[in-house]
């Protein structure tokens, strides 16, 4: 278990500090729009590699981003039950519903965008529009973050079935989002 729980370690440290790299993206992705705005109506040009490049920049934010949230434990619950039940039943909520909800679903949507990905390179596809971008790299974003997801989920099962036997700290202490 102790292996299993460095493995996780190093799970998270991909996780967050690609989580981090997102949050940079999201900063980039404002520079790109507002510099696209200004060129577009100071100079009237205009380019649709430009769009295309903040939809790519906002699919690994949200594709990735995900794992990094599920890392930091920001993940969707239903408050009113999770709120209510006790620590050791909190981690065997997640245990069940990594198990049988995250993973499984995680695995069949990677395995569903791996071809996508692979025929959009052997194609070398391009964007219908003028002045597009290849279409291949957010096919592979669409895999990656769904694998990274997967990554995540074993790291947070290893983490919650350590808590269970007392071979790791885990807080499962759960504030509900102010609305």
């Amino acid at each position: 278990m102790q292996a299993l729980l460095k493995v996780s370690a190093l799970i998270d440290w991909f996780s967050e500090a690609m989580g981090r790299f997102a949050g940079y993206l999201v900063l980039i992705c404002c520079l790109v729009s507002a510099g696209n705005a200004i060129v577009r109506y100071v100079f009237n040009y205009s380019s649709n590699g430009w769009l295309e490049i903040q939809w790519y920049m906002f699919a690994f934010i949200v594709l990735v981003g995900a794992s990094y949230t599920l890392r930091m434990n920001e993940h969707v619950r239903v408050d009113i039950i999770y709120g209510a039940i006790s620590a050791r039943t909190r981690l065997w909520v997640d245990i069940i519903g990594i198990i049988f909800f995250l993973l499984p679903a995680c695995f069949f949507l990677a395995w569903l965008s791996w071809p996508m990905f692979t025929l959009s390179l052997a194609q070398n596809e391009t964007s219908s529009n003028a002045g597009g971008l290849i279409r291949w790299p957010v096919k592979f974003i669409i895999f990656a973050g769904f694998a990274l997801l997967v990554l995540q989920g074993i790291s947070e099962l290893v983490k919650r079935i350590g808590a269970l036997n007392g071979l790791y700290e885990l807080d499962t202490k759960y504030e509900k989002p102010l609305q």
